[in-house]
This record gives C-alpha cells, sequence and structure tokens, in this order.
C-alpha cells in the first residue's frame, strides 16, 4: 500500500469561551486556517482533492456543511474544491486526518486538507440536540437504544468519575496532573514552542486590531492550591471543572499527500503516517477507549510503548492520560511535552488536527522519530494516529 504524509499541520491559538475568538464566524475562522495551510505548503490549490473538517455541534453556524462553507469562504482555494463535514464526536479531525490519509493510501486522491472548526462560543456544546428537545422535537436516545441502555445517561462527566475509580485515582493525583498541564503550557508558550504550528488570527479589541497568537485558557499563575480548590462536580466524586478540558473555540488544518505530489510538487515531508486505528467499547464509562485502541494500534504498527518518542493524548479529563499511562506503562515525561486540553482547551471538532499540529513540530524540535496521538470520544469510540517524523 502506498505511503501518505504529512506536509504541515497548523492550528489557530485557543480561545476561551467569550473571549477573544468569540466575535469570529466559525466558517471565517475554518477558511483562515486552510489558507494559511495553503500559504504555507505552497500547494497549488487547485491540486488539492478534497477537504474533510470534523465538527461536532453542526448546528447555528456552523450548520449547513461547515466543511463546504469554509472553502467557499477562502481566498485562495477554488469554488471547484470538494469539501465534507464529519462527526466522530471529540476526534471528528483526528478521524478526517485518517480518512485523508486513506485516501491517499488507497490510490483514489492525491492531495487532501484534514481539518476542524468549532467555535463553542456561538455554537454552545450540545445545542443541537438540546434546541430540538426544547422544542418537543424529540430526544435522539431512540426507543431501541433506551431497551439496550434502560435509565442510561450518557455523561462524560460521569465517565470521568468511573474512570478515576476504576484505575483508583486520587483527587490529588489529579490536580497535580492538571497543574502540570498548566506549566508545561506555560513554559511552552514563553520559549516560542507553539510559534510554528500557531496561524494568527485578526481580531478586534478596545484597543484596536490584535493578531491572536496566544492560547487564552493557559493559568501562567496556576497553582495547586488554586486548582485543588474548585469544587466538585458532584459531591461524592473526584471530578471538578480544573481537572477538565476547557470549553475553547479554535480551528486547525494538516495537508496530506502522496510520495507522487511530494515530488511533483516540490514538498517537503515533516511525517510520514504509520498507523491508522479506530475502535470502540463501553459507552457508558465512554472515555476508557484509548487504552485499548493504543495497544491494537501497537501490535498493528509492530512497535512498543517504548519505541514511541511522544505521546498525545487529550486531556479530555484527568483521569483519562492518567489511566492511560497506568494501563501502558508509558513514559510521563514523553506525554503531552507542551501541555495539554486542560490548559490549552479543546474545541471539540478541531482537537484531532489541532494535537496532530502540536506533535509533529515537537517531534521535530526534540529530534524525535515516533509520535502516537489519541483521544476519547462520544460513544465510547477511540482513534489512535502514528507518525514518524522525516
Amino acid at each position: 500500500m502506498a505511503d501518505a504524509y504529512i506536509v504541515d499541520a497548523v492550528r489557530t491559538a485557543g480561545g476561551k469561551r467569550g473571549g477573544r475568538l468569540a466575535d469570529v464566524h466559525p466558517v471565517d475562522l475554518a477558511a483562515q486556517t486552510l489558507d494559511a495551510l495553503v500559504e504555507r505548503t505552497g500547494i497549488d490549490p487547485k491540486a488539492v482533492d478534497d477537504v474533510i473538517m470534523g465538527c461536532v455541534s453542526q448546528a447555528g453556524q456552523q450548520a449547513m456543511q461547515v466543511g463546504r462553507n469554509a472553502v467557499l469562504a477562502t481566498k485562495h482555494l477554488p469554488e471547484s474544491t470538494p469539501a465534507v463535514t464529519i462527526d466522530r464526536q471529540c476526534g471528528s479531525s483526528q478521524q478526517a486526518i485518517q480518512f485523508a490519509a486513506q485516501a491517499v493510501m488507497s490510490g483514489t486522491q492525491d492531495v487532501v486538507i484534514a481539518s476542524g472548526v468549532e467555535s463553542m462560543t456561538r455554537v454552545p456544546m450540545g445545542s443541537s440536540a438540546m434546541f430540538h428537545m426544547k422544542e418537543g422535537l424529540g430526544n435522539y436516545k431512540s426507543p431501541g437504544l433506551e431497551e439496550k441502555y434502560p435509565g442510561v445517561q450518557w455523561s462524560q462527566f460521569m465517565g470521568a468519575e468511573m474512570m478515576a475509580k476504576k484505575h483508583d485515582i486520587s483527587k490529588d493525583e489529579m490536580d497535580r496532573f492538571a497543574l502540570a498541564s498548566h506549566q508545561k503550557a506555560a513554559a511552552a508558550t514563553k520559549a516560542g514552542a507553539f510559534d510554528k504550528e500557531i496561524v494568527p488570527i485578526p481580531i478586534q479589541t478596545e484597543d484596536g486590531e490584535q493578531m491572536h497568537t496566544v492560547d487564552e485558557g493557559i493559568r501562567f499563575d496556576a497553582t495547586l492550591e488554586g486548582i485543588a480548590g474548585v469544587k466538585l462536580l458532584s459531591p461524592d466524586g473526584r471530578i471538578s471543572a480544573a481537572l477538565a478540558s476547557q470549553i475553547c473555540d479554535g480551528s486547525s488544518a494538516a495537508l496530506i499527500v502522496s510520495e507522487a505530489m511530494l515530488k511533483e510538487h516540490g514538498l517537503t515531508p515533516l511525517a510520514r503516517i504509520v498507523d491508522l486505528t479506530v475502535t470502540a467499547g463501553d459507552p457508558v464509562i465512554m472515555l476508557e477507549e484509548p487504552l485499548f485502541a493504543t495497544d491494537k494500534a501497537l501490535k498493528k504498527a509492530g512497535l512498543s510503548i517504548d519505541d514511541i518518542d511522544l505521546y498525545e493524548v487529550n486531556e479530555a479529563f484527568a483521569p483519562v492520560p492518567m489511566a492511560w499511562l497506568k494501563h501502558t506503562g508509558a513514559d510521563p515525561e514523553k506525554l503531552n511535552v507542551n501541555g495539554g486540553a486542560i490548559a490549552l482547551g479543546h474545541p471539540l471538532g478541531a482537537s484531532g488536527t489541532k494535537l496532530m499540529a502540536t506533535l509533529v513540530h515537537a517531534l521535530h524540535a526534540r529530534g524525535k522519530k515516533y509520535g502516537l496521538q489519541t483521544m476519547c470520544e462520544g460513544g465510547g469510540v477511540a482513534n489512535v494516529t502514528i507518525i514518524e517524523a522525516l
């Protein structure tokens, strides 16, 4: 089978809910990232076979095929460029990478942009379901689902609590993990570690136009006492909002091409895609599947966890990467080396290509070879992508 290569991967700096990106329409936010990717790589826009865009809340300003609308809003991509919008919950744009790679590896397409967008300010999480429920238009949980899972309320918060208890992760351990996420993200920002991956976005402020280039959710002055003092989400639980990923606005994109296109367009790849895995398991605990998906991916790739130089495991909640470390026996020093979603934010449909941008650039910055990315997803699904830096 043919190889698929990542030429470049970019992202916006995250915006807090109601923060610096709140006035940017998600279509335009995604379009600016697509344009930046085209400009940075120098790819002929007419050569792009497809744009695959992840987006979870496909309602309101993200409705009516946000991927296609973003293409039409770009400066560089012609209106003849196809696009599709996909939803694999939090892994939507990681799945976009995998679909793009599969298209290239199969020989059916040669140049595909994988991307994602989510404005959690403008299209609140869950609004695509809640609006219809409030209007009396029904519930997404069908009679068939209710019969199989009677009385079950799908809840990531409940899943996080279940994971913390199942894997015996204490509140203090999680507080310290969350603090480290902020500290690593702050250090990476100050060191310029994100400079090569962030697309500056012009925004209007009280002081005039500025460029948004710094992740807004990082608490540069975070303390263990402050994190530990945040109210628990359940009186008898272990999870607080400080141990969860931050609601975030953002977009991201990666250019995936065939070897023939590298030569034809004079492109220099950042990485080769080694393995594409997706698995599914228990939809109630929901967040645990990255543990088992990683086992399968490593076996398929013929690698051990020790062969992997850096890991990006989405910090949906602190117990997810912490349980992943316990299960895999991975080196904690290789995990989310520039911080994770607890500090940097989790813009749902944009997080997959966002994490890939961070992973591929972190591998190059450190002169390392193999990287692994995974995240938990609604419904008990998980994607794993393994890459080799070039």
